[in-house]
């Protein structure tokens, strides 16, 4: 009799544990889970901006350049994301959000460096480059015949434009009169003086 009544307990508490395992699985399923963990946000969509750089002269590509993507918002840069052109002068990129700002940068040896700010409005972009040599540096000693007509006034004043060998004309205010001897500056006392 003591073994059929343990036999009964057992069968019994072997039904209670299963009964007890499918109630927690199922409220387990029932749980919101909408409300713990983090939210899941899809990115924006990107574009597909390619970006080709030639020479100037010749138009032929400039391998190993580096294209340099600035994303701005407003005026301040988030970043920079760069990138080397390949055999055929190309460098393709596919993560800049469609509706973003982004400043172009191309650095190549030799040339000089191109900058242009671009907005992103289309899914897939085509950007051309051409690179210049590097061009004299300016000089003032040097005579500038395309600047010549640029310093001109409207009124045709001879002063905007010395002739050779005189002496470049002053302001009155810059510099000192010539019949009166310059004022010393206040001095400033060391010491309190006594009153």
């Amino acid at each position: 009799m003591r073994s059929m009544l343990r036999r009964c307990v057992f069968r019994l508490s072997v039904f209670v544990a299963a009964f007890g395992l499918i109630a927690i699985a199922l409220t387990a399923d029932a749980q919101d889970t909408s409300k713990r963990g983090r939210k899941y946000k899809s990115p924006p969509p990107s574009a597909r901006i390619e970006v080709t750089v030639l020479r100037d002269v010749n138009g032929k590509p400039i391998e190993n350049a580096a294209v340099v993507f600035h994303p701005m918002q407003g005026e301040k840069d988030k970043g920079n994301l760069e990138l080397k052109t390949n055999e055929d002068g190309r460098a393709v990129i596919d993560v800049l959000p469609i509706g973003d700002t982004v400043r172009l940068q191309v650095i190549a040896r030799g040339f000089q460096t191109y900058g242009q700010d671009y907005k992103i409005d289309k899914a897939e972009m085509s950007i051309e480059v051409k690179m210049k040599r590097p061009g004299e540096q300016y000089s003032i000693y040097k005579n500038h015949p395309e600047a010549a007509d640029a310093g001109k006034s409207p009124d045709g004043d001879k002063a905007a434009n010395p002739p050779k060998g005189a002496a470049p004309a002053r302001d009155a205010a810059a510099a000192p009169a010539k019949d009166k001897p310059a004022s010393p500056p206040a001095a400033q006392p060391s010491q309190p003086q006594p009153k």
